[in-house]
């Protein structure tokens, strides 16, 4: 398993932009797959971009297609995650997760779970 840090959230008005990052620490990090996800009050985790070693495999929830961008650095142990023209209803906490399986949307299959930043977007 690998320990997973995230950071960047905050509070940011409709139409703004945020750089997500997860710092992670373990020397097999290039070994999985990242995934990003995001929870909502009430709402269930969702999937919302993840990405394999390379860099060259990535996917992204259709929600988010083209708004948001994931990426990696395996030389610095983290991957990010870009978000553009943020909306209110992109609220959440947001979550790195690393997947010894491949980039899957369902989250049982993620294995190191981060703490969680929160993402706020005013209207």
């Amino acid at each position: 398993q690998v320990q997973l840090v995230e950071s960047g959230g905050g509070l940011v008005q409709a139409g703004g932009s945020l750089r997500l990052s997860c710092a992670a620490s373990g020397r097999t990090f290039s070994s999985y797959c990242m995934g990003w996800f995001r929870q909502a009050p009430g709402k269930q985790r969702e999937f919302v971009a993840g990405i394999c070693w390379s860099g060259d495999s990535t996917a992204y929830a259709d929600s988010v297609k083209g708004q948001f961008t994931i990426s990696r650095d395996n030389a610095k142990n983290t991957v990010y995650l870009e978000m553009n023209s943020l909306k209110p209803e992109d609220t959440a906490v947001y979550y790195c997760a690393a997947s010894p399986v491949g980039v899957k949307k369902a989250p049982v299959y993620y294995n190191s779970w981060g703490q969680g930043t929160q993402v706020t977007v005013s209207s």
